[in-house]
């Protein structure tokens, strides 16, 4: 795809060129080269993926109801049951409108509007290449709401019971279906791995049960339990009639499932507004390293944040890309694999010399001499909001990598108030004061929210509140400026 969007970005280009002089008999030289050509290009599919991936269809629906941003809109049963049938028109799925979906239909539109908001978020990443996936293999679109009730569009989230990934596949029916694990690398979290393990796993159940809804529960309490509630049920051959006699979980899967696809359907209409998502999925492109190299490495040398390195790559469990000929690779953003491309050579000998060959870490002294930091001498640093465990490192003079081994950390997960071991020494890099606040201002710009600025900020609504007590968040305009930190 991103190929097939370069050459029409470079046809163009050359065309708009062409055009210009075709009243002459000699061209001018072609002063987009090298680096500029490059940039010219991307700076053309950054703009086409924006233009491609907004959709104003919810704020011109929230608009035109004149919905205020604390309505919580609720309509009759009629209403519901309309809506699904419309849905059902477009789908193989029988999505019934009947008491429990009406039920579970109202509990969500309810209590999971937050949920419901920040998955509308993270599908932007995930639900174009499901929807190609499912196409592949000629099933239902509908099935994509399937990975929000299984995990919440996170692929690294692990049930009690030991399922992993988007669509949380135990380990074993994981390895019957093609999804490896070793030390490094679990494949149940690879977004596109796992999602073609779920439609292989998802279409023959279907070919057992011929239903989809049975297929479903098949999906969540395996075959073993559907065939034992058939056969009480007195071999009945549909979902709604084999329901009473399933696990209790497994009754409430089916009316979730139904409840998701129509929340986020209908998700404008009930007044929620999408987690804003800086990268969609045609925004991502891949890389596969020549040598082994860690996460902290690749966020050094691009100069960003090592969380964001590890939200685009899930399948690696220990924040490593083992070398193995190509069949591992790293997944950033397009604008980043390009910088990392032509930064090859320098990846892997900062990779040497931080990994293989690393130098003893050394402060000066007060007597202007130098020794090793000393390793079991630490104070202690409690977590602010807004901070990350890079700019804590940083301050300290500590490496991530390092922070989280003298914290015991598998993660560079955080929470505001946690204490983290630090090391101690001179100067105001390792005080455990932190340096004063830099006031910071934001401009509105049409079609933001007070919701969106703060998403955007990385704050809460009642912090980015607190910097600006004097805002009415109902009424912003556009060229305002808002406090944000």
């Amino acid at each position: 795809m991103i190929k097939v969007l370069i050459l029409s970005t470079m046809s163009l280009l050359a065309m708009s060129t062409m055009a210009q002089y075709s009243g002459t008999t000699t061209a001018p030289k072609d002063t987009l080269v090298g680096d500029q050509m490059i940039n010219a290009i991307e700076q053309s599919l950054n703009l086409y993926y924006a233009e491609y991936s907004s959709d104003g269809n919810y704020d011109s629906i929230i608009n035109a109801l004149n919905y205020e941003s604390t309505d919580m809109p609720e309509f009759s049963d009629s209403v519901y049951c309309e809506r699904l049938n419309v849905m059902n028109e477009m789908s193989p799925f029988q999505l019934e409108c009947n008491e429990q979906t009406l039920n579970t239909i109202r509990f969500f539109v309810k209590k999971r509007r937050g949920f419901a908001r920040v998955v509308l978020g993270r599908s932007k990443l995930y639900f174009d290449m499901f929807e190609e996936k499912l196409a592949e293999h000629n099933m239902p679109i509908e099935l994509k709401y399937l990975a929000v009730i299984e995990s919440g569009l996170r692929p690294q989230v692990k049930s009690r019971a030991g399922a992993l990934g988007l669509w949380q596949f135990m380990y074993r029916t994981g390895k019957m279906y093609g999804l490896k694990e070793n030390s490094y690398v679990d494949e149940r979290m690879d977004p596109e791995l796992a999602t073609d393990a779920a439609c292989r796993y998802l279409k023959k159940l279907y070919e057992i049960y011929n239903d989809w809804n049975l297929a479903l529960a098949a999906y969540n309490a395996g075959p073993g339990n559907v065939n034992k509630a058939i056969r009480r049920s007195g071999n009945k051959l549909t979902y709604w009639e084999v329901r009473p006699f399933l696990p209790l979980e497994t009754q409430g899967y089916v009316p979730n499932f139904i409840a998701a696809a129509y929340l986020l359907t209908y998700h404008a209409e009930h007044n929620i507004v999408p987690a804003e998502s800086n990268v969609q999925y045609y925004q991502l492109d891949t890389m596969c390293p020549t040598k082994g190299v860690h996460f902290e490495t690749i966020s050094e040398v691009l100069g960003m944040e090592m969380e964001e390195v590890q939200r685009f790559n899930p399948i690696y469990k220990r924040d490593y890309i083992p070398y193995s000929e190509g069949q591992y690779c790293l997944t950033l953003p397009l604008e980043q694999i390009g910088k990392l491309v032509s930064l090859e050579d320098s990846l892997y000998e900062h990779e040497l010399k931080k990994y293989v060959n690393p130098k003893p870490q050394v402060v000066k002294n007060t007597q202007n001499t130098t020794k090793p930091v000393a390793t079991g001498n630490y104070s202690y640093h409690k977590v602010k909001s807004g901070e990350t465990l890079g700019v804590i490192a940083s301050r300290y003079g500590m490496s991530v990598r390092e922070l989280q081994r003298v914290n015991g950390l598998n993660s560079t997960r955080i929470y505001v108030g946690q204490r983290l071991k630090v090391k101690p020494g001179t100067g105001t890099q390792t005080t455990n004061t932190a340096p004063a606040a830099t006031k910071k201002y934001y401009t509105v710009r049409s079609g933001d929210t007070f919701g969106k600025i703060a998403q955007r900020h990385r704050l809460s609504q009642s912090q980015l509140k607190r910097l600006n007590p004097r805002i009415n968040i109902n009424r912003l305009s556009i060229g305002q400026r808002i406090r944000v930190r």
